[in-house]
């Protein structure tokens, strides 16, 4: 199951135990509840039955966003392991797709941006670290291995294996993600 990576990217990241991890970590409960209504969203279920529970999903998910500060729609396509190193600020557009083993900063904006067939959101890949407050939106796609920098804006592709910085977001070097994940 998907959330149990999730837990142990916590867990290996803290130090701490899987329980204490569920019982303080704001980014496990908004995951947890993205993960249980995604499930429902992605389900074979007959439409009698997902659309009361999704609609149950979308109460449940206003609800996560009062309390932790985090938009996770039950929409969007969110691969394993992935890890929100603090609460707070994050709005996660339904189409956007984040790959696994990605983490997340408090304030971080991954959303729809564009005109006509620009618009949509963002195919952010594998093992990328999105620095505080950093914003990446559009109709574009971020390799694997990256790290956008914190404050940036990202509203071009980047490649993979690089840094990013800056508003807008430029190329600063060929370090990749490796010390951040």
């Amino acid at each position: 199951m998907k959330f149990s990576k999730d837990i142990k990217r916590y867990t290996t990241y803290s130090g701490k135990s899987p329980i204490v991890m569920v019982c303080t970590q704001q980014g496990l409960w908004a995951l947890f509840s993205y993960r249980f209504f995604n499930s429902i969203y992605t389900s074979s279920l007959p439409k009698i039955f997902k659309i009361p529970l999704l609609f149950i999903g979308v109460l449940k998910q206003k609800g996560v966003e009062i309390v932790t500060g985090i938009t996770l729609p039950y929409a969007a396509q969110i691969g394993e392991g992935l890890y929100i190193g603090h609460h707070s600020g994050i709005i996660i557009n339904a189409g956007a797709v984040i790959g696994e083993n990605c983490n997340i900063s408090q304030g971080v904006t991954i959303g729809v941006s564009g005109k006509g067939i620009h618009r949509g959101a963002p195919v952010i890949g594998d093992d990328v670290y999105i620095g505080a407050n950093a914003t990446v939106a559009g109709k574009i796609t971020i390799g694997n291995k990256v790290v956008v920098g914190a404050n940036s804006l990202v509203t071009s592709d980047v490649g993979s294996g690089v840094t990013v910085l800056g508003v807008p977001a430029v190329e600063i070097s060929k370090n990749d993600s490796s010390a951040y994940i």
